[in-house]
């Protein structure tokens, strides 16, 4: 069975890695520490392609303790009894190195069960994750490990990977055509080294040169898709939302697209409506609607031609004057009612009910504001204990300004 190409050409030492640089530079702590082959207890955590099996691997490779690998997805509890009883092996001597790959698959007894070996000694372990650790690992188990984050490899370190591939396949590549496939792997080395050898394979035995036409082929549209149940999901919801705020339209478009085209036309339609409200708020309170508007048009048609309603609505928001004075007021009162504030509502602001005659304060005595000039009257409306509470803050944009100097004439 013919290796793949990913595999032939694995680094074997960290001066072949690719990408990582915030790890792997030559005055980083973590380098350092993996120079002396005193190996700590570490958890890997990123992205698929990124370089953890090869980075444990070669920590292994180095160390003097005897490896074990186990995979989360079909580690059984059995596999992790059989490494436990290694540590007291005459051939591991030296100590037992676990490398637990995908370590968000074991239950928490699972992860129980190192958890003694781990904290004495007799285990230490490598784990790599594609989700959050403080999420998905046994709290005592992480609190004993140091956490590493892989990130997305860049182009350029991409493109030292293909380089090295296409020579070990004998073939060249034009820089262009390379560019390419390099950017739409999107930092997953293992992804762009796969399609390299797809295409490898498609050439006829004259032909040793892959030309941007055939990436192109390869590329159409599936490898820019993600797992909607990774983090990578959650960063571009994060970075639609952030770009909508930070008003730029550009950005939010890109970001749009990414998700319709990644097919999550839900999670889009969401942080456009909640970008509205948060976001644009009372400096533009008609935009709530007219996104609204969009939206339900966008799930109506469904894709392609959601993308249009959904395109303007995300250049309305982008572009529209910004506020958070609403998001600000709402919370600041949510945190009062935590602190148990106001607890007690106001006499006149009570239903109407019968007074028994032991109440020396009869009457409900509320004033109906449309019964006084400009429909408005002051009396107290906020519980006496929070009664010069201020919630709410105009901000200087000309909506909420216009607001601000009519209650002023009104209230004066």
């Amino acid at each position: 069975m013919n290796k793949p190409l990913a595999d032939l050409i694995r680094p074997s030492s960290l001066d072949e890695m690719v990408g990582q640089t915030h790890l792997l530079g030559k005055d980083s702590i973590f380098r350092k520490v993996i120079e002396t082959k005193k190996v700590p207890n570490m958890i890997f955590y990123g992205p698929a392609g990124t370089g953890k099996t090869t980075m444990a691997n070669i920590i292994a490779h180095n160390s003097n303790l005897s490896l074990f690998k186990l995979n989360g997805t079909n580690a059984s509890t059995d596999d992790i009894k059989r490494v436990i009883s290694e540590t007291n092996s005459v051939l591991n001597s030296n100590g037992v190195l676990l490398y637990l790959d995908e370590i968000q698959y074991l239950n928490k007894k699972q992860q129980q069960s190192l958890l003694e070996f781990v904290e004495s000694g007799d285990i230490t372990l490598i784990a790599s994750t594609t989700e959050n650790p403080y999420f998905y690992i046994y709290p005592a188990l992480l609190s004993r490990c140091t956490v590493f984050e892989f990130k997305a490899i860049s182009k350029d370190e991409i493109k030292k990977g293909l380089r090295r591939g296409l020579e070990k396949l004998s073939l060249e590549m034009d820089e262009d055509a390379l560019d390419l496939l390099a950017l739409a792997s999107n930092g997953d080395m293992r992804k762009s080294l796969n399609n390299l050898e797809f295409l490898a394979n498609s050439l006829d035995m004259s032909v040793n040169k892959i030309s941007i036409e055939q990436v192109n082929q390869l590329i159409d549209k599936a490898n820019i898709s993600y797992d909607r149940s990774e983090d990578k999901h959650f960063d571009n919801l994060s970075a639609l939302m952030k770009s909508l705020r930070g008003s730029d339209v550009d950005a939010s478009l890109f970001y749009l697209a990414k998700l319709l085209e990644a097919g999550d036309l839900i999670a889009a339609c969401r942080r456009l409506l909640c970008s509205a409200s948060e976001d644009v708020g009372m400096a533009y309170p008609n935009i709530i609607p007219l996104v609204k508007a969009a939206v339900d048009t966008a799930l109506q048609l469904g894709m392609p031609e959601a993308r249009l309603p959904l395109a303007n609505a995300a250049i309305l928001i982008a572009t529209a004057p910004k506020s958070n004075s609403g998001v600000l007021a709402i919370d600041a009162a949510i945190s009062d009612i935590h602190k148990g504030k106001g607890i007690n509502v106001p006499r006149e602001l009570q239903n109407t009910h019968y007074d028994g005659e032991d109440n020396k304060n009869k009457g409900q005595h509320y004033k109906y504001p449309h019964d006084y000039s400009h429909h408005w009257v002051k009396q107290q409306y906020l519980p006496d204990d929070i009664k010069d509470a201020k919630y709410y803050n105009y901000q200087d944009n000309k909506y909420e300004q216009a607001l601000k100097e009519y209650w002023d004439k009104v209230k004066k």
